[in-house]
């Protein structure tokens, strides 16, 4: 079954490798329109955006490099890459929902390969 949350805010919590959990804010985008827009025009985000669905991104007309980190069906992460504007990121097969956030903040959050995430929506799951 999958999840699905509606356009808003709420929290991200990851669960590092370690086993110690970094809670940060989130932006959810799960429309159409809020899809495509993401991250464009902005000079920063406060935490991450989470894309979903989606199984890749690009960063045309973007004024920030970014870090980009794509999740399963169960919310694990399954690769995580930094882009810089005007690149095209490759769709992963296994793909159901990207999270972007400044480039290097992944690394500081401890987001690597194998953790998992959980996203605690404002407005809860539909």
């Amino acid at each position: 079954m999958g999840r699905r949350w509606r356009d808003g805010r709420g929290k991200l919590v990851v669960q590092r490798t370690d086993g110690a959990s970094v809670p940060l804010p989130l932006e959810i985008a799960t429309s159409y329109r809020a899809r495509t827009k993401g991250l464009l025009g902005r000079d920063s985000v406060d935490g991450a955006m989470l894309l979903s669905p989606a199984s890749g991104v690009h960063t045309f007309r973007m004024r920030m490099a970014i870090d980009v980190a794509y999740l399963d069906r169960r919310l694990r992460v399954i690769a995580v890459r930094t882009m810089k504007p005007g690149r095209m990121g490759l769709p992963r097969f296994r793909s159901r929902h990207v999270l972007e956030a400044e480039a290097g903040a992944m690394a500081g959050w401890g987001l690597t390969v194998g953790a998992v995430v959980d996203v605690e929506a404002e407005g809860g799951v539909s």
